[in-house]
């Protein structure tokens, strides 16, 4: 473990979301001195409970679109880490676009800030949204999407990818033309613990704790993802700090590629019944064929994810079977619509997990 981070000012922009909170919870460990921002409109004061009860962390309840609280929550900050974003599962990416598309501004407010507040460096949470579309739409070809993949003429998915890209692009610019150190981290479709029902793996977690029967999957179920467990994400993210200083983009990802159907069968599995599994065809359900090429990581990172799919989706399960009350998933499941933007928070059965 680098221990060049003891002592060292840290702001984490959406701080108390699903893998902001994560973040936090390894830059504490390894002694940093860690300021959160988060307006709370996705993230949990709960998940940061253990920092606040302990007096840890500063925490700061403010919205980041506000010029004057972004100034604010740089000044005297050595590394910002920025993951603050209007953002959700797929369902909410596609029925969300104006909101989506605002974090073009947030990114701006929070990078200009940064470099007026003398930070030394800017680490972003980008996006596998950034990649061309038309190369991710054959689930039967074995595509693996480089870094390199990414240029003229851009192609980003939905409005989320796309402000995603104009905030690599950006940050880029800043290195180039004012010296500032900068990383941009492409996250592939993030789970584990924490992370909201809106999200498809979760969904599927939900309506496996549910015994929902029949099993409802969105689209065909042949959709491919690499999702990625959040403590491999959160390693990946601070080794870019600690490693790229020029503003290149990275994929953090893995290359096991599994198909949605695949997924749901697992979680059936896990949850110890048996279920029919019926398609929605109508509902969002993304691009088809979507795995991170690791090559560029694991040279300049010198690390790629090291937990299986598998597991990782079993440390879940059983996370949320502990934390979650059955009664309010089997009115949250019952309900396609609110599976679009809807997460269930801190249950009365246990405080959130790890």
């Amino acid at each position: 473990m680098n221990s060049g981070w003891k002592g060292k000012r840290v702001l984490v922009t959406g701080g108390a979301s699903f893998i902001g909170s994560h973040l936090v919870d390894a830059l504490v460990g390894r002694g940093a001195r860690v300021r959160v921002v988060d307006n709370l409109s996705t993230g949990l004061r709960e998940n940061l409970a253990p920092h606040l009860t302990a007096g840890g962390i500063e925490f700061r309840e403010e919205d980041l679109r506000l010029g004057e609280v972004a100034s604010r929550a740089c000044e005297g900050q050595q590394v910002v880490f920025h993951l603050a974003a209007d953002h959700g599962g797929r369902g909410y990416i596609a029925t969300h676009p104006v909101e989506c598309s605002r974090n073009m501004l947030l990114d701006s407010i929070v990078f200009q800030a940064g470099l007026e507040a003398g930070v030394e460096q800017v680490v972003y949470a980008s996006s596998g949204c950034v990649y061309p579309t038309s190369k991710q739409m054959d689930p039967t070809e074995e595509v693996y999407l480089a870094e390199d993949m990414v240029g003229p003429p851009y192609e980003a998915d939905d409005l989320y990818g796309w402000a995603k890209l104009m905030g690599e692009m950006t940050l880029r610019a800043y290195h180039t033309q004012y010296g500032l150190k900068t990383a941009s981290c492409r996250f592939f479709t993030v789970y584990g613990p924490r992370c909201g029902e809106s999200h498809a793996v979760m969904a599927m977690i939900a309506r496996a704790f549910a015994r929902q029967d029949p099993f409802v999957v969105w689209g065909t179920g042949d959709q491919i993802r690499n999702w990625t467990y959040v403590d491999d994400i959160v390693q990946g993210f601070i080794l870019a700090a600690e490693r790229i200083e020029d503003g290149t983009a990275v994929n953090l990802g893995t290359r096991e590629r599994i198909r949605v159907i695949d997924c749901a069968r697992e979680v059936i599995r896990l949850a110890g019944y048996q279920a029919e599994i019926t398609r929605l065809l109508d509902m969002p359900s993304g691009v088809l064929n979507r795995a991170a090429d690791t090559a560029l990581a694991a040279r300049l990172l010198g690390r790629i994810p090291e937990v299986a799919f598998q597991e990782g989706l079993r440390r879940t399960y059983e996370w949320y079977a502990a934390t979650k009350d059955p009664e309010d998933v089997r009115r949250l499941v019952s309900d396609e619509q609110a599976l679009l933007t809807h997460r269930i928070g801190k249950s009365t059965r246990a405080a959130a997990g790890p």
